[in-house]
């Protein structure tokens, strides 16, 4: 048949819309064998749709339309000509820029007159500041641009640095703040967001939710990075980081306490014997979970290398399904935008979560001597028809003690630095 239909494949099971999030081709164009032709959002990723057959396209929908799986989006015309000489039209737009270069100089000579110009009939002092009104900005990080000048001849006084910090603009931002309007403006909401809304609302309804707070002394990991950094960098080809302490300590944690690792699937519980680890990454679109496998069968080194790779994928928008599904357990932290505590909520069908926050240098006792110490709030959110206090505290326990003896990470402490480190 000369005309085919472009549907919409599923995305992943129990998915039953998408919503078109972007149009890569226009309606009429020429389309060739399996080249990407739009983008569509589900609930958990973004997939690219490709062209079944080459030939000119016509768009049934538009950008932002919910769609069901199966659904028609686009039809294209096979018996459609394609253009002639694809790869010519490219050779004679090359010399084209030339000619363009050259017109363009005299304007960008004139223009440059232009502020000349302007700055001539200004005062001297216009929009310079008094040298109490300078103090002022330089403490506060305020930009001559940020400052309306009433001073004599255009100059910026103490009193007007005063009235435009109390204005509420952006400090340190300068040439962003508030425009004194009274607009609004309406968004709609994106399915990832929708989807999102959703979950978080059953979570709180559906779950007996607590959270467990407790704090950990980060000196000996940061030294530990400190003194190994460069050596596992080039020995492993990715950086030290944080989360894979975390991931390793979590995984031991979840050994000695399996109801942490376990969901409940109607009148069961369901136990696993191994951990797949949700991370949580911010990307374009939003936050995104994927799943490192196994995880309690990898090093340090292989926890870095998926957690990069994840990373990578979702900040591109190439994470699929598969990368988000099946978690045992999730780790996010907050501490990477600067929150020192917080309450994650459980990723369902999951029992738990892990929050980690921002590190600040706090006061602390050790052997009756108060000492600054690294020290990072954590937070174990857990569904409480599964996991009991006991089990929660103590899980959130034995990781506080791991990540502050981490030799203990492996083999009960019997095993150097090193070896935790594969080096």
């Amino acid at each position: 048949m000369p005309v085919v239909e472009i549907t919409v494949p599923s995305p992943g099971e129990s998915i039953t819309e998408v919503e078109i999030a972007t149009l890569l081709k226009q309606d009429g164009d020429y389309v060739f064998l399996d080249e990407e032709i739009c983008e569509v959002d589900s609930d958990k990723a973004t997939l690219a749709i490709p062209a079944e057959k080459a030939g000119i396209i016509t768009w049934k929908v538009s950008e932002g339309e919910a769609v069901p799986v199966g659904g028609v989006i686009a039809t294209i015309d096979t018996d459609g000509e394609a253009p002639a000489g694809g790869a010519a039209p490219k050779a004679e737009k090359a010399p084209e820029p030339a000619p363009v270069k050259q017109e363009a100089a005299p304007v960008a000579k004139e223009e440059k007159k232009a502020p000349v110009a302007a700055a001539k009939a200004d005062s001297y002092a216009s929009g310079t500041p008094s040298p109490a009104a300078k103090k002022l900005m330089s403490e506060n990080g305020i930009g001559a641009n940020q400052v309306k000048a009433t001073g004599k001849d255009g100059r910026i006084t103490k009193q007007d640095v005063l009235a435009a910090m109390s204005s509420g603009f952006a400090l340190g931002d300068a040439g962003q703040s508030w425009a004194g309007g009274r607009e609004q403006r309406r968004e709609k909401m994106s399915m990832l967001r929708r989807k999102v809304a959703e979950r978080l609302v059953s979570v709180k309804n559906e779950t007996a939710m607590l959270t467990t707070f407790n704090e950990v002394n980060m000196k000996p990991i940061m030294d530990l990075r400190n003194k190994y950094k460069n050596q596992f960098a080039d020995s492993h080809g990715v950086n030290l980081g944080f989360m894979s302490f975390f991931t390793k300590a979590v995984t031991e944690a979840l050994y000695h306490f399996p109801a942490v690792n376990a969901m409940i699937d109607g009148q069961e519980l369901v136990y696993h014997d191994y951990c797949d680890i949700g991370i949580a990454v911010s990307s374009p679109k939003g936050l995104m979970v994927p799943v490192v496998r196994n995880a309690e069968q990898m090093s340090l080194a292989e926890i870095e290398a998926e957690i990069k790779r994840l990373a990578i994928k979702a900040r591109d928008g190439k994470i699929s399904v598969e990368d988000m599904t099946g978690g045992t357990f999730t780790i996010t932290n907050g501490g990477v935008f600067g929150s020192m505590m917080s309450t994650p909520i459980i990723n369902p069908p999951q029992s738990a979560i892990l929050g980690m926050h921002n590190i600040v240098e706090r006061a602390v006792v050790e052997d009756g001597q108060i000492v600054a110490r690294p020290m990072m709030y954590l937070a174990l959110s857990y569904d409480h028809r599964i996991i009991d206090g006991k089990e929660s505290v103590s899980f959130l326990v034995k990781v506080k003690n791991m990540l502050e003896n981490p030799a203990t990470m492996l083999f009960g402490g019997k095993t150097g630095e090193e070896v935790l480190l594969g080096l």
